[in-house]
């Protein structure tokens, strides 16, 4: 049986992503599924609903995000245990942090499944990263 699932390109919203958020991927594990990342966000940027798969750590490095019902402020440290669930995440002011996470985040809306991340999507991202100097160069 088919899942019921649009499973679209990794980058569908790169243009949103480019101006608004950026990410650089520091680590991969992939015996256990688990990467490292540094996240940044432009104030105003707001990720879409998701669900964690895993557990999750997230350092806030700088500035200040909304999530759920509080707000991350430089210095927090937070841990999102498997299986939580959060509305939309709001970049307050533009702002940095650490994320380290154990497995897969699924992204949705009012109509389901979206898509998701996990290392192999981090694995992606990391390896186009390392391409782009490299293209450029040659130029």
């Amino acid at each position: 049986m088919p899942l019921p699932q649009d499973i679209r390109p990794v980058f569908q919203d790169i243009q949103d992503t480019l101006v608004r958020s950026s990410v650089k991927v520091l680590w991969i594990g992939r015996e256990t599924g688990t990467w490292a990342s540094l996240h940044h966000w432009k104030k105003g940027y707001v990720a879409p609903p998701h669900k964690h798969l895993a557990g999750a750590h997230a350092f806030i490095i700088s500035g200040k995000l909304q999530v759920r019902n509080g707000v991350l402020n430089a210095g927090d440290y937070v841990y999102e245990p498997s299986g939580i669930l959060h509305d939309a995440t709001t970049a307050l002011e533009d702002t940095t942090y650490l994320f380290i996470c154990n497995g897969a985040v699924l992204f949705f809306d009012e109509n389901g499944f979206t898509r998701y991340t996990n290392w192999e999507v981090m694995e992606k991202l990391r390896s186009q990263a390392q391409a782009t100097p490299q293209a450029e160069a040659a130029e």
